[in-house]
């Protein structure tokens, strides 16, 4: 009977594990069971920062069609502001939404229109970038003649007030950062971690790309990332942000919830995989809200602020509905109010920029609210008025 028992529990493992491998959950699956055991307790409100970040693309699927990329983006400037204004967090502030737009498909005319939106209070925009076979000088060109493009033509990216140079936060495309996909492919460059820091990302917010193979092992984390010469992956670890501890690193990196989530199946009742992702098939249900809070993410040693980083592909026809309309609503009705009642909960809209600035605050041993450190050390863009 023992012996048929081992057996038996030998074939479940192996069964297991390879269902993990299907998935590619097999290096963060652990690390995130780990967690579920090690989330902390907090006294007082609970201070939320939500930020949503775009990977903004559009050319999508159509790279020679202007005028389907014209009606992608005219779509966002007139259907975003008016879903926007309809919330506001505790604050007083609109939702933000990060244009994280790629640098490979730069049009004047298109950052014209999205700066005007941002001038406006409905965001920022950050930069994204998809690249293959890339090489360390090319990588540095590009990264800085496009921030420089972004910052004078169009008055995005926050300039550091000591040292002036334009800085950016960064979403790799296709999910290969550091040259992370097993493939190979997608990227590039080894030590991409370090170049980034030299043409001044401020943080890295691609994360997390599951089911995508280029996923890290550290999972529900706001880190910093060391590059490591000659060697890719160099974010699979990382130290956590703590308060009162000096940075150890190259580069910080905030990564959005990633998880099972046991209430939110599928139509054959398997639980999904919780990545952060927004779209249509699958909808930011108020079940994915609580999982988002549920994740804690947070600096180390500050766990009364939590952190919620949530991204989608904004510019994809059959997503838009989900990411304009309905849909987009009742996820912000949802958290102002539930999440936004100022004794257990405060709410607070967020741009990545702003998100990053609020972790250095609590790093420096800021506390109390985190609204007084939105710009604490990188300020807000200047952006361009459109003139209509």
């Amino acid at each position: 009977m023992v012996f048929f028992l081992v057996i038996l529990t030998i074939i479940l493992l192996v069964v297991f594990w390879k269902v993990l491998k299907l998935k590619n959950m097999e290096m963060w699956f652990f690390p995130y069971i780990k967690q579920l055991f090690n989330k902390p307790k907090v006294d007082g409100p609970v201070h939320v920062m939500f930020c949503f970040v775009d990977h903004f693309e559009p050319q999508w699927k159509n790279p020679n069609d202007i005028e389907l990329e014209r009606a992608r983006v005219d779509r966002w400037c007139k259907d975003y502001p008016a879903m926007a204004k309809q919330h506001k967090d505790a604050d007083g502030n609109m939702p933000k939404h990060c244009f994280f737009y790629p640098e490979e498909e730069y049009r004047y005319e298109h950052l014209a229109k999205l700066s005007d939106m941002c001038y406006h209070g409905f965001g920022e925009i950050e930069i994204h970038l998809h690249h293959d076979n890339d090489t360390p000088e090319n990588f540095t060109t590009v990264m800085t003649d496009f921030s420089k493009t972004l910052n004078e033509e169009h008055g995005a990216l926050p300039v550091h007030p000591e040292t002036g140079q334009i800085m950016y936060a960064f979403i790799h495309g296709d999910w290969a950062l550091d040259n992370s996909h097993p493939s190979g492919h997608n990227c590039g460059i080894n030590n991409e971690i370090a170049i980034l820091k030299e043409t001044g990302c401020y943080v890295d917010m691609t994360l997390p790309s599951a089911p995508n193979p280029a996923q890290t092992s550290k999972v529900n984390s706001i880190y910093y990332a060391t590059g490591k010469p000659g060697h890719s992956k160099g974010h699979d670890n990382g130290d956590d942000v703590e308060v009162g501890k000096s940075p150890v690193g190259d580069l910080m990196l905030i990564q959005g919830p990633l998880g099972i989530n046991l209430k939110w199946r599928t139509s054959k009742g398997i639980p999904h995989i919780e990545n952060s992702d927004i779209r249509k098939s699958c909808p930011p249900l108020k079940i994915r809200v609580d999982q988002w809070v549920s994740s804690h993410i947070h600096v180390k040693g500050r766990p009364e602020w939590i952190f919620i980083k949530v991204h989608t592909h904004g510019t994809q026809e059959v997503d838009m509905e989900t990411l304009l309309g309905q849909p987009r609503h009742d996820m912000h009705s949802y958290l102002e109010s539930k999440y936004n009642d100022g004794i257990n909960y405060v709410l607070h809209y967020v741009s990545a920029r702003e998100m990053y600035n609020i972790t250095k605050a609590a790093e420096q041993r800021k506390s109390g609210n985190p609204n007084l450190y939105r710009d604490f050390i990188l300020p807000k863009p200047k952006f361009s008025k459109l003139d209509k």
